[in-house]
């Protein structure tokens, strides 16, 4: 087996003081392709290529970047995506990562890629969903189907989501893992038919994976925190109805999907993934508030449930996320007070009848 110092190309995360701001997107992106000691030793526990299905996403590009740092450069790591946006399929290439460009709607183009022994499984389909419900189907429910049946002999990380979860009281714990999904809405339930069809030819094949139930990853450019100083810095009302939620950087959550490859169960179950605050929304408005020096309007009233879930299994497994609360804030608000780029992707955390 390799050892981390084998492995590494480059520092590790540990090894780095926390920057006070992030000049350029470029300094985001490296600093988030920084793994740490512990994600350099689990990727070692874990033999064989590493393939990464729907790459194009937020998160996609970065976690590929990450696993590149942390990997032998003798193993591959291949990015898989319809490569639509203009790039990005260059830009991976620059950091050693090769890419295929596949719809994996088309079973052919699905079957004919690689093997890999390692699956990171990123694909679906959330915002605009309700105007094309069927297609929401299609990705989140069929094309999972068509990549267990495919990959059924490789370790698969499936990306998942809090959504399948019932809202849960704000002053209890949190959804645990075995908190039946029972979701509004149906971008969720197509969730839950992700989740099923992972668990089902799990069970059949005996395939080793985990469902990586993520809420809200943040980093500078999009995010709950994003979209709430956003709306402070513009002088908008934050709606505080869906009053409290979770958030992990998304540094952490992809150094945790990269490590749940070995932390794999068979079958697959389900692990949750954010960080372990209960976070109010009107505090973070009027945080953001004070820091910008400018007013806030709230708007609404909390309700007694919200979309929030219990991460000590993640937290037993990997420990707790190596980002606080308090250091996203100061860096969301330096990004957003310089009116650096954003996605243009809003979390619309304030919806509670799941129509996306």
């Amino acid at each position: 087996m390799t050892t981390p110092h084998d492995t590494l190309n480059g520092p590790f995360l540990e090894d780095l003081p926390l920057p006070e701001r992030f000049p350029t997107e470029e300094a985001l992106d490296d600093f988030l392709a920084v793994p740490s000691q512990d994600l350099v030793r689990d990727m070692a526990r874990t033999e064989g290529d590493l393939m990464i299905l729907g790459v194009g996403g937020k998160m996609g590009p970065t976690l590929a970047r990450l696993a590149r740092n942390a990997m032998a450069r003798d193993r591959r790591v291949i990015a898989v995506a319809r490569f639509s946006e203009p790039g990005l399929k260059e830009s991976l290439n620059a950091h050693g990562i090769e890419t295929l460009a596949c719809d994996l709607l088309d079973r052919q183009a699905l079957q004919a890629l690689p093997q890999a022994p390692n699956i990171i499984f990123m694909a679906g389909r959330k915002f605009g969903g309700d105007g094309n419900l069927p297609l929401t189907w299609a990705m989140n429910a069929l094309v999972p189907a068509m990549v267990a049946e495919t990959f059924s002999r490789s370790r698969i990380v499936a990306f998942s989501t809090a959504c399948v979860y019932p809202f849960v009281p704000v002053n209890g714990q949190g959804a645990a893992e075995d908190l039946p999904p029972d979701p509004p809405g149906e971008y969720a339930q197509s969730c839950v038919g992700r989740e099923r069809l992972f668990e089902h030819f799990s069970q059949l094949h005996q395939t080793p994976g985990r469902l990586f139930r993520l809420s809200y990853a943040i980093d500078m450019r999009y995010g709950v925190l994003a979209d709430v100083a956003s709306k402070v810095w513009r002088g908008e009302p934050v709606d505080v109805t869906m009053g409290h939620v979770n958030v992990i950087w998304q540094g952490d959550a992809n150094a945790q999907a990269l490590r749940c490859l070995a932390a794999a169960t068979v079958p697959t179950s389900p692990l949750n993934v954010s960080g372990p605050e209960t976070t109010s929304i009107r505090w973070l408005a009027q945080e953001f508030a004070r820091r910008f020096g400018k007013p806030v309007e709230i708007t609404g009233e909390e309700a007694p449930t919200a979309w929030l879930m219990n991460t000590g299994e993640a937290e037993r497994l990997f420990g707790y996320p190596r980002i606080a609360l308090k250091q996203m804030m100061g860096w969301v608000a330096e990004w957003v007070a310089h009116e650096q780029r954003m996605l243009g992707k809003p979390t619309k955390f304030e919806k509670r009848d799941g129509k996306y």
